[in-house]
């Protein structure tokens, strides 16, 4: 429990600081009164707005209030699209969740067996052709992967649509583009692309820690006691290559919210880097910071969840050992 608490407030004070940086872009990237009003608004009018939205108010207290409308849902008003960007986040996220979440779900189904394989038969042919298939998913740019997947499942053989994010349907109380095949089918080559570079970089770490292990002398024990190859491997060796595993999953996965910008864009995929991008060429200064603190919160309580599932996996922690 108290190491549950620490972690909180850690997150807290890191929160903070994001805020602390998104605070400041808004504040001094640009003047938000020229943003909200023409070029005829006369000078007295610029300060009376000035005055009304609390630019003239100490920085502290500006930061101060900044803070609390963001713990309310209130970030602002975007400058191109006059809308609040709350809202307009809302609308977006559900389809990057959606990529995520399928991106995620691919890369640790297909790395951590094939980490494993590769570990022990680290010398076959299908072992080799895994590692092979991890250098290339890692080495190839996210956009040069989409164009050559629409070409090949889209222009060549017809099999996969393009661009967009297809049919939405509801269920179990969320609506989602998952919950329908022409959904699945317009997902599915955006997650391939996020799911390549995710599931090279797991399925090579997975392999090195359980290399790392089999060579310990715990396993060698194991293997003099006459355990069942399935046992060692599974229960002995692969609980104890997952601390630093997971470490690398929870980064990985947090990272495609951020860093999906560019496949989004391949893929004309409606979520938050299409948004962020679009903020980025109209200089929307609450859109970017506003992004800047999703994002932050993305790693932040990935990282809680990372914590907690290392006492869960090393009784060390759980019981405040080393």
């Amino acid at each position: 429990m108290v190491h549950v608490i620490a972690r909180l407030l850690q997150a807290c004070l890191v929160m903070l600081c994001v805020a602390l940086v998104g605070f400041l872009v808004f504040q001094f990237v640009g003047d938000p009164v020229l943003a909200l009003v023409g070029q005829e608004t006369s000078i007295e009018d610029r300060e009376a707005l000035r005055e009304s939205l609390g630019l003239n108010d100490p920085i502290l207290v500006q930061y101060a209030r900044f803070v609390g409308d963001a713990l309310q849902g209130d970030l602002g008003i975007s400058y191109s699209f006059n809308r609040d960007v709350s809202e307009m986040i809302a609308e977006r996220l559900p389809a990057t969740i959606e990529l995520v979440l399928l991106s995620g779900l691919l890369a640790l189904v297909i790395a951590i067996p094939a980490g494993i394989y590769t570990g022990i038969n680290r010398k076959g042919g299908w072992a080799q052709a895994l590692m092979a298939l991890s250098v290339i998913g890692v080495s190839i740019p996210s956009f040069l992967l989409g164009i050559l997947m629409i070409l090949v499942f889209s222009v060549w053989l017809n099999w996969l649509p393009s661009f967009g994010r297809g049919d939405v349907a509801g269920a179990f109380g969320f609506r989602s583009s998952l919950f329908t095949l022409d959904g699945l089918s317009h997902a599915l080559m955006p997650a391939a692309v996020l799911c390549l570079f995710q599931m090279g970089v797991i399925l090579r770490l997975v392999r090195a820690e359980m290399l790392e292990v089999l060579r310990t002398d715990y396993i060698r024990f194991a293997w003099a006691r006459g355990l069942p190859a399935r046992s060692v491997y599974l229960h002995h060796a692969l609980k104890n290559t997952l601390v630093p595993v997971i470490t690398a999953i929870g980064l990985q996965l947090s990272a495609l919210f951020a860093f999906s910008i560019i496949t989004e864009r391949v893929f004309q995929w409606p979520g938050m880097g299409s948004l962020l991008l679009h903020a980025i060429e109209q200089s929307d200064i609450p859109l970017l910071a506003a992004y800047l603190i999703f994002v932050g919160l993305v790693f932040t309580v990935s990282n809680l969840v990372v914590d907690a599932l290392y006492a869960l996996i090393d009784p060390r922690i759980r019981h405040g050992g080393g």
